[in-house]
């Protein structure tokens, strides 16, 4: 049995990113919210905008390894169509405790 891993998700508008047009107005936005709900319970520990003009997101999960994040993430809408561009990277927790 695997061990659980965390990952930090970085999110950045994409090319497809309508600028003056909030995060409800952009393309796609009812396919990318019901995926993002759908999303497995427990997968996603914390998330949201990190700068105050919200042109940055981030997520914590949690899954056995980096292909399991992607197989998960990589089918939504906003990032297949460009609105979204995400990094994926290992996060070593050394101090606290993970949900």
């Amino acid at each position: 049995m695997r061990e659980t891993a965390y990952f930090v998700v970085s999110s950045f508008h994409g090319p497809a990113w309508v600028n003056g047009r909030s995060m409800q107005e952009q393309p796609d936005w009812p396919a990318h919210r019901d995926f993002i709900n759908g999303l497995p319970a427990g997968f996603v520990c914390l998330g949201g905008p990190v700068d105050s003009h919200r042109t940055r997101a981030m997520l914590i999960v949690k899954a056995s390894d980096l292909q399991a994040v992607h197989r998960l993430l990589d089918p939504d809408p906003w990032v297949r169509s460009g609105v979204l561009v995400e990094i994926v990277e290992p996060w070593e927790i050394l101090v606290g405790n993970p949900p």
